[in-house]
């Protein structure tokens, strides 16, 4: 008898383990079949831009302020779960064709998420990316000379009021162009003032550089040409 009570409870105990799993999973199939867009790992250890962007900053910038961006804009798609199926870039360049309910929380964090993505890319340990003599030409022919170039950029930059980005684009006519953007805006919006493909961009968002540099952000932009990849930049100016 008591061998047959154990067993009893033995299979109950089994049976209740089973459905609890099984309830967990019905919890979650949702969060893991649409919760498509995820953190990506940085192209370089954290310490690899210093000591022009140190380590912490990099840590907080990419785990902290990057994730949130991310967990926003999953969180402001869950009530159309279908647009987790769309590619980033072509959800943030038709905003406008979204629910009225979530473009603002989805140009703001779809923003976020596609610019930090790009500025993690067109960054390199010091020293490791090179501008090439076909970069520099092309850079003297838009705007004179690399010396202005970097002047017009920094510009850019340090007269974005608040928080944005400074960026280089390429024009649909081929030609470079400096312009900012505010808060997450980027040029590929539907609403963008100057509109272009991003070849370069530069974070002027205070938690981007405040622990090293305070509120010097033009010494900011000027430190950051020491970690620009350049190669990459001329093989997007080349696509």
């Amino acid at each position: 008898m008591i061998q047959n009570l154990q067993n009893a409870n033995f299979i109950n105990f089994k049976t209740m383990k089973r459905q609890n799993f099984l309830t967990i999973l019905i919890v979650l199939i949702p969060v893991l079949s649409f919760g498509q867009f995820k953190l990506p790992d940085l192209p370089y250890r954290y310490s690899a831009l210093e000591p022009y962007i140190d380590s912490t900053t990099m840590h907080i910038h990419h785990d902290l302020h990057h994730a949130t961006y991310i967990s926003n804009l999953n969180k402001s798609l869950e009530k159309y779960p279908e647009l987790y199926k769309k590619e980033l870039l072509q959800i943030i360049q038709h905003i406008d064709q979204l629910p009225t309910d979530i473009q603002t929380a989805v140009k703001n964090n779809g923003g976020g998420v596609y610019n930090h993505s790009f500025f993690w890319k067109i960054m390199a340990a010091p020293g490791t990316a090179p501008m090439s003599a076909v970069l520099e030409k092309r850079l003297i022919d838009n705007f004179g000379s690399v010396d202005a170039f970097k002047a017009e950029f920094e510009k850019a930059a340090t007269s974005r009021f608040g928080s944005g980005w400074a960026w280089l684009i390429k024009e649909p006519s081929g030609k470079l162009r400096i312009v900012s953007t505010a808060n997450q805006d980027n040029p590929l919006m539907v609403d963008a003032i100057v509109k272009g493909i991003p070849v370069l961009t530069l974070d002027v968002w205070e938690h981007a550089y405040y622990l090293k540099y305070q509120n010097k952000r033009a010494a900011y932009a000027k430190a950051f040409w020491n970690v620009v990849n350049w190669t990459e930049v001329e093989r997007l100016i080349g696509k």
